[in-house]
């Protein structure tokens, strides 16, 4: 139960990061992006792994641009932050 309530506070709390401008995003959004593996994780274990990977496809849908951003500037490249 306590995983569900961890979820739910997860998703609000992204909606809310969402609502702020571009600037103020940067560190709850890192924050969320760091927590988000370890839910995923954590409903792989307790509830099955079908619901983990239908998270995984919500996270990804979700931190697409962060995602892009991180793997260009893993792969050596200069991506455009926005503003």
């Amino acid at each position: 139960m306590t995983l569900l309530w961890a979820c739910i506070l997860w998703v609000f709390c992204s909606a809310t990061v969402a609502t702020l401008p571009m600037r103020l995003q940067y560190i709850p959004g890192v924050i969320l992006l760091i927590a988000a593996p370890v839910l995923i994780i954590l409903i792989g274990l307790q509830v099955g792994w079908l619901y983990s990977l239908l998270a995984l496809a919500a996270f990804v849908s979700i931190f697409r641009n962060p995602l892009r951003f991180l793997l260009a500037k893993l792969r050596g490249q200069n991506p455009e932050v926005p503003k």
